[in-house]
């Protein structure tokens, strides 16, 4: 028997940069990504190549090359404040500000429109479509009660605000994806509803953001400015 031969360690464990990712890992590297982009840090070619090779990387040290240049890759981040899980008390009024009612038929809110404090939804043989991802939000606490009678109703929220969801179905579907922003004063959005032999969903929208709506707004009311300027 070889002694010296069995002594020696076998060091068959990948290394940290060897491991394979995930596609939530993906997902982290191309946040910072676009943080960059945002502050200038790169350009837009530049995201587009990196984002690109992220989507392409197998290994935890190929993602690491597209951002060991940015500060936001290495500093701890703090855990994300919850969000309440029930609207402030007086937040919300009694009444609604909008309702949106499909009977035998389909409503849509969608697009570029002011988000009330209470939305009343009723789908009834029919879909209604509530897409937030445009939505301009002059609240920070925004219900929407759903109601699902052999219906369908379709909630879409921009990816960093809160969500939060309290319902259920009697041999339906109500489904709510819980989602936590970063910035605590982001809005939330509370999806309240009961489906009976229907459905209530309500996902975040990746690639929709509160910021940048925002940004896009203050980039239109400055180019109006100039223009007048110019005059």
């Amino acid at each position: 028997m070889d002694l010296q031969k069995h002594a020696q360690p076998q060091d068959s464990a990948p290394r940290a940069a060897e491991l394979r990712v995930s596609d939530a890992d993906r997902d982290r590297v191309a946040d910072l990504l676009r943080e960059a982009l945002a502050e200038g840090r790169l350009s837009p070619e530049e995201h587009a190549e990196r984002v690109e090779g992220v989507l392409a990387a197998k290994t935890a040290g190929e993602l690491e090359v597209f951002v060991r240049d940015l500060p936001g890759a290495h500093q701890r981040r703090a855990a994300p404040a919850s969000a309440p899980g029930r609207p402030t008390a007086g937040a919300i009024p009694m009444d609604p500000d909008d309702n949106v009612v499909a009977v035998f038929s389909a409503a849509t809110r969608k697009g570029r429109w002011r988000a009330g404090r209470r939305i009343h939804v009723y789908a009834v043989f029919g879909n209604v479509e509530i897409d937030l991802s445009e939505a301009i939000f002059e609240h920070q606490q925004v219900m929407i009660k759903a109601f699902s009678v052999f219906g369908n109703v379709e909630v879409r929220v921009p990816e960093n605000v809160s969500l939060r969801g309290m319902g259920g179905g009697v041999l339906g579907n109500f489904e709510v994806a819980s989602l936590d922003s970063e910035d605590p004063e982001a809005p939330v959005v509370y999806v309240d509803g009961w489906a009976v032999l229907g459905n209530i969903e309500a996902w975040p929208k990746r690639g929709r953001l509160v910021a940048d709506i925002l940004d896009r707004v203050q980039r239109s009311v400055d180019k109006g400015v100039r223009g007048r300027q110019d005059r």
